[in-house]
């Protein structure tokens, strides 16, 4: 398997897959209306992002209830947001931070 970046209007997803057709398969799997705009195969095993590039520091741990919203939202922030408060009791500044945050650090 190699590791491939596939790039739409609103994502960059990275997927491991057999050849370039599943790794677009991979992408229509969780995002099913978004056009393809590149797929590269990357160089290397391992996909490296600069924390410090994402304006993120301090604590990086994911939320797994934020990340399976937005799962279920297929990435629509908004609606991933509406899922986040509905499941938690957050209100809408804390599941915006949540859902954001987690977006920047891959979900």
């Amino acid at each position: 398997m190699a590791l491939f970046e596939i790039e739409t209007q609103a994502h960059i997803v990275i997927a491991w897959a057999d050849d370039e057709s599943k790794a677009r398969d991979t992408l229509y799997d969780y995002y099913p209306t978004e056009e393809i705009i590149r797929v590269t195969k990357r160089p290397r095993d391992a996909w490296v992002i600069s924390k410090s590039a994402l304006g993120i520091c301090g604590n990086t741990n994911p939320c797994d209830t934020a990340r399976d919203c937005l799962a279920k939202a297929a990435g629509d922030k908004v609606h991933a947001i509406r899922l986040y408060m509905q499941h938690t009791g957050s209100d809408l500044d804390r599941a915006k931070k949540v859902i954001e945050s987690n977006m920047v650090i891959g979900w």
